[in-house]
């Protein structure tokens, strides 16, 4: 079967979300918006918006600014967790490549050994190799002149993608290895490796604009339950595959990486200027501001 439909103009998609039920106020600001974010990529804004998915009918008093608005909060959104993500990735580069090498030499990432037996070493230092081929870093270019199969793990931390970066850690053999990396946060290894899988999703998410404030993640993490105390208590066990408990992570380790950093105080600038954004959303419970580690910089 072939699909039959033909395209629609911008006029016409706006006539359309006319027909459904949405309020225009101004017809050229939203001919403009249209025309500059695609028809489908505000579709996936409108849709909490809908009373029937079936006829696509909007809620009474649905506006075309509301939905922009939920867009633009969004994308201010994802800027926001890549500043965090940013942080806590190239702290995490940092201590495992500085943990594997004052333990077992400048190129303990091409010991075998040194990782699970099931997982395919040989394929992944192939695709590092790959990696360092293409990069076009200067400090990298310094170490090609050496006879070594890769550059030192401090060289090679910083080409990887945060992908590669989440399963050379999560694939350690030992968990002595694990832990000295996690307990630089006061986690264990098994909660450090669980959201570092994560976080690359949700690093995915928003480097590819995709819609990010009330996704349900596929991919969860698994939620500390015992260390580190000030933590543990302000996650929420009820909803735990939406965006609150990565924010509260996030908060968590950005206290650790950045002391007094503002990144708090920027999320909650942001909710505070989209009035129109329901929190409960993305996950958050009703008393969220309430809770310790979100008290801290009131």
């Amino acid at each position: 079967m072939q699909f039959a439909k033909p395209p629609k103009t911008y006029e016409e998609q706006l006539d359309l979300l006319i027909q459904r039920g949405m309020l225009v106020g101004d017809r050229a600001h939203s001919l403009h918006y249209l025309s500059h974010l695609n028809y489908y990529r505000l579709a996936a804004y409108w849709l909490t918006f809908e009373q029937d998915h079936n006829t696509h009918r909007f809620k009474p008093d649905t506006s075309f600014d509301m939905v922009l608005e939920h867009y633009i909060f969004d994308r201010e959104l994802r800027l926001l967790v890549m500043d965090a993500i940013e942080r806590v990735e190239v702290s995490v580069r940092a201590q495992w490549a500085y943990r594997l090498a004052h333990a077992y030499g400048a190129h303990a990432h091409l010991d075998p050994t040194l990782f699970k037996p099931g997982w395919r070493h040989g394929e992944n230092v192939a695709a590092l190799k790959e990696t360092v081929r293409q990069s076009s870093e200067t400090f990298v270019g310094h170490f090609r002149v050496y006879e070594d199969e890769l550059p030192p793990l401090w060289v090679t931390c910083e080409i990887m993608t945060f992908g590669q970066l989440s399963r050379w850690y999560a694939n350690l053999r030992h968990s002595r290895d694990r832990n000295a990396v996690a307990h630089v946060y006061d986690l264990d290894e098994a909660n450090l490796v669980s959201f570092l899988h994560h976080l690359s999703t949700v690093r995915n998410y928003c480097a590819h604009h995709s819609r990010l404030w009330n996704r349900v993640f596929t991919i969860a993490w698994k939620l500390p339950t015992r260390r580190p105390a000030r933590l543990v208590g302000d996650l929420d066990r009820q909803d735990g595959k939406r965006l609150y408990n990565t924010l509260t992570m996030l908060a968590y380790l950005m206290d650790i990486i950045n002391p007094g950093h503002h990144w708090k105080h920027r999320l909650f600038d942001l909710l505070h200027r989209h009035p129109g954004i329901w929190p409960r959303s993305m996950g958050f419970p009703n008393d969220w501001r309430e809770r310790a580690i979100w008290r801290e910089q009131d």
